[in-house]
């Protein structure tokens, strides 16, 4: 297990049980004490855990990861995913996308097609989004026109939230959405864990013509803290296939269709 994925597996196991010590993690990950000890101080420095002696205890924040944390999470399930979303798109369509692990590897497919990526000067794709790291990484090309909306950047995602970028949105309309989110639940819709950027991908929800939510399974038969919309907004969700039949029969039945990759 290389450094980044061991990071992210022990803040999974911190945000479980609220505190670990260096033995159990050590085992678990089959790591070295000294390996362990190295990383719980670097976690610390980053204010996302607090050491004690022989281990750490869970601060607020490991329940809500920094990006570069989520990026390893079930990485393989995260490119099926955007590459289903991909082949959803028309050229020339106005996409929308949230900020998340799972949306930035949809926009970064996108722009690989060759339809749209082998466009030249000519625009063929305009994006939507509130997610620096995925503005700053499509800027570049000249075939996509970004549309970055304004706000308030958080560090954890990289999501600019607050009322400077609701402005934007209301005077818009989006072709697709896809909506990356930290939990769906086939009676409630979709959650994030974080309030401010739940108001701002409602608002994109809204605007848009087709919301497509794009979900691990891991997400799947959940909720967080705030609430970005019902399930009646959502008109696909597109997940892996380590979707149980019995959940992905739940959401048929509430009126949303599933595509599993």
């Amino acid at each position: 297990m290389d450094r980044h994925a061991r990071l992210s597996a022990l803040l999974d196991l911190l945000g479980e049980r609220g505190k670990v010590t260096v033995d159990e993690i050590a085992e678990e990950l089959h790591a070295s004490a000294a390996t362990v000890r190295r990383d719980l101080d670097h976690l610390a420095e980053q204010q996302l855990l607090t050491r004690t002696r022989g281990g750490a205890v869970a601060q607020n924040i490991s329940y809500d990861l920094p990006l570069r944390y989520k990026a390893a999470r079930n990485a393989r399930e995260k490119g099926r995913i955007a590459r289903a979303a991909a082949a959803m798109v028309s050229p020339g369509a106005v996409v929308g996308v949230n900020g998340g692990t799972t949306t930035t590897e949809i926009a970064r497919s996108l722009v690989s097609r060759a339809d749209i990526g082998d466009a030249g000067e000519r625009t063929s794709l305009t994006i939507v989004t509130n997610a620096l790291n995925i503005a700053n990484e499509l800027v570049v090309r000249p075939q996509v026109k970004i549309v970055v909306t304004g706000g308030v950047a958080r560090p954890q995602s990289f999501e600019l939230t607050g009322p400077l970028g609701t402005h934007l949105l209301e005077e818009i309309t989006l072709d697709i959405v896809f909506l990356g989110v930290d939990a769906v639940d086939p009676s409630r819709g979709a959650f994030a864990h974080n309030e401010a950027e739940a108001s701002i991908n409602r608002l994109m929800t809204e605007r848009a013509n087709r919301v497509v939510v794009v979900a691990d399974s891991s997400k799947l038969d959940r909720s967080a803290f705030a609430h970005i919309c019902p399930v009646e907004s959502i008109d696909m969700l597109l997940t892996d296939s380590n979707a149980p039949a019995e959940l992905i029969q739940r959401f048929d039945a509430a009126g949303v269709p599933v595509k599993a990759v």
